[in-house]
């Protein structure tokens, strides 16, 4: 597996991390592996709008968001 290096970490945001991971039992290194596995699994975001552009370019979808919501809350009730 690769290793990763992070410089210039602000003491403060180390602290936090740190106690994140103490609260969860893990060391800092095991958080933050499970940390960047996850986010790496998320979709970019400016990749993900480009593809929602794409999408509503080839549909012709032209659904304003409160009726698309208003359709999702439907089943909600």
């Amino acid at each position: 597996m690769a290793s990763v290096t992070i410089r210039d970490v602000p003491d403060e945001t180390r602290d936090e991390l740190a106690a994140r991971a103490a609260a969860t039992g893990r060391s800092l290194q095991e958080y933050l592996r499970a940390q960047l596995i996850t986010l790496a699994g998320r979709p970019d975001v400016d990749v993900l709008l480009a593809q929602i552009a794409e999408r509503k370019a080839r549909t012709g979808s032209e659904l304003p968001a409160d009726k698309i919501l208003r359709h999702r809350d439907a089943d909600r009730r």
